[in-house]
C-alpha cells in the first residue's frame, strides 16, 4: 500500500491501466488530447502490477482499471471520470493541481 502511495503521490495525474483495456484507452485518450501529461502505469506490463491492483481493489476500486488520481486523490473509474467531463467538472479539477494551463 505504500508502494502505491508513493506511485499516486508522483504527479498531478495518474491513471492505472491496462493496454487489454479498451474504456483504459478511452480515458487516456481524453486525457492527452487535453494537453495532459498523466503518469501512466500499465498493471499488465509493469512489475508487482497485480500487486497493484491488489492495493487498488482494497481502495473499493472496482473495476480496477482504469483508475484516475487527481492530486493525489482518487477520481474513480471510467464512469466518475466521464461524469466530471460531462458536468464541467474535469477540467476546472485539472488546473486547481497544474495539470493543465488553459
Amino acid at each position: 500500500m505504500e508502494k502505491l502511495q508513493n506511485m499516486i503521490s508522483e504527479k498531478s495525474v495518474v491513471i492505472f491501466s491496462k493496454n487489454s483495456c479498451c474504456m483504459s484507452h478511452t480515458i487516456k485518450t481524453l486525457f492527452i488530447d487535453f494537453g495532459v501529461n498523466p503518469t501512466i502505469y500499465e498493471l499488465d506490463e509493469i512489475n508487482r502490477g497485480k500487486e497493484i491492483e491488489q492495493a487498488l481493489a482494497q481502495l473499493g476500486c472496482t473495476p480496477t482499471v482504469p483508475v484516475v488520481f487527481i492530486g493525489g486523490q482518487l477520481v474513480g473509474g471510467a464512469n466518475q471520470v466521464m461524469s466530471l467531463h460531462l458536468n464541467r467538472s474535469l477540467l476546472p479539477m485539472l488546473k486547481r493541481v497544474g495539470a493543465i494551463w488553459l
